[in-house]
């Protein structure tokens, strides 16, 4: 489902979880993880460590909380724009108003998924933005699921 082919290989979706709580991230991990489209390649408990980590392990896609300690997730979530154009950035939160769709996207952000709807909503937006990286590199449309 959201493998991707590059060349003759089928490659999976590395992600990057950026999360202040590690219960809900060993959660998400498990969810992404049953998907055998999807490798976690590392975890992050703050935005800080979420810009060091997404350098490092150079991800597809980093899932970002908005409410974290040090940098919040919007902060990160520029920083990693900034620094690493082809990473997208995929907030997954429980803020659902307008005013943090928006500064989302501004921040650069690909997509916006509720945290009560990632059963449904998160592996269909990793794919998508996936798509949409690889299609066109410099895109920035944003997707809001709710």
């Amino acid at each position: 489902m959201g493998a991707r082919v590059v060349g003759w290989q089928v490659k999976r979706i590395k992600v990057l979880l950026a999360d202040d709580h590690d219960p809900f991230r060993r959660t998400l991990r498990r969810l992404l993880e049953s998907n055998p489209d999807v490798e976690v390649v590392g975890e992050a408990e703050n935005g800080r460590m979420a810009v060091e980590q997404a350098d490092r392990l150079a991800p597809d896609v980093v899932v970002m909380d908005i409410a974290m300690p040090e940098i919040n997730g919007l902060a990160a979530t520029r920083l990693i724009r900034k620094r690493l154009a082809h990473v997208r950035v995929v907030v997954l939160t429980v803020h659902d108003s307008e005013e943090y769709v928006s500064a989302a996207f501004d921040s650069g952000a690909s997509a916006y998924v509720l945290k009560e709807e990632m059963r449904e909503a998160l592996l269909p937006a990793l794919v998508r933005v996936c798509q949409e990286s690889e299609s066109d590199p410099d895109q920035h449309e944003g997707h809001v699921s709710h």
